[in-house]
């Protein structure tokens, strides 16, 4: 696994990067973000941190900035129909703290902004990456949430509304009929809350 790189900055673009080790030349896919902190090329000594993607008809490199903007991705690439280039274009309109942000109040308005990314997935995306940043300690560490930042649906939703009230209204936001919320939440465990409950009915539908 090739983790980490440094080398010569060959080429530098929006959205790939060349650099040269040991007179080899390794292309790799980057963010925005990165591309932006990359100094001119030319630059010797220049490191970016690494995940290899290898796919039946490729082998395909990424390059990043930070720790924490890899740690993302790889979160990201672990949700449901999130690939490597949407994961990209998630960390490049996002820094990580921003993304952070964006989870923690699930803003789907401004998960919107992301190309590609529409309102139904957006709602989705938000919902796996909150049971995400809530179960991993070391992510939280890594974009700066203090434990009061932590993530949590209890938190975010209304007292005096039902989790399976939230959770229909969730999912009829997501574009699903009332019908398919209905038969999908069925069988819910009583202590779950809205987050667990659309996550439930989302494994229903397919």
């Amino acid at each position: 696994m090739i983790v980490q790189l440094t080398g010569t900055l060959v080429e530098a673009f929006p959205t790939h990067a060349v650099l040269d080790v040991g007179g080899v030349g390794y292309e790799l896919g980057i963010s925005a973000n990165t591309a932006a902190s990359l100094p001119a090329v030319g630059e010797a000594g220049v490191t970016l941190y690494t995940r290899l993607i290898v796919r039946e008809d490729a082998m395909e490199l990424y390059g990043f900035a930070t720790r924490q903007e890899r740690a993302l991705f790889d979160r990201l690439i672990s949700i449901s129909r999130v690939g490597p280039s949407l994961a990209l274009s998630t960390l490049s309109t996002f820094t990580p703290q921003a993304l952070a942000t964006v989870v923690a109040t699930q803003d789907v308005t401004r998960m919107t902004q992301v190309s590609g990314v529409g309102k139904k997935n957006a709602q989705r995306i938000l919902m796996e990456l909150q049971d995400v940043f809530a179960k991993d300690a070391e992510l939280r560490s890594l974009v700066g949430l203090s434990t009061q930042q932590e993530i949590r649906a209890s938190d975010l939703r209304p007292q005096t509304q039902s989790v399976v009230a939230e959770a229909t209204e969730a999912l009829l936001g997501m574009g699903f009929a009332p019908q398919e919320a209905e038969l999908a939440l069925e069988g819910l465990d009583g202590q779950a809350d809205v987050s667990a409950a659309v996550r439930y009915a989302l494994k229903r539908l397919g």
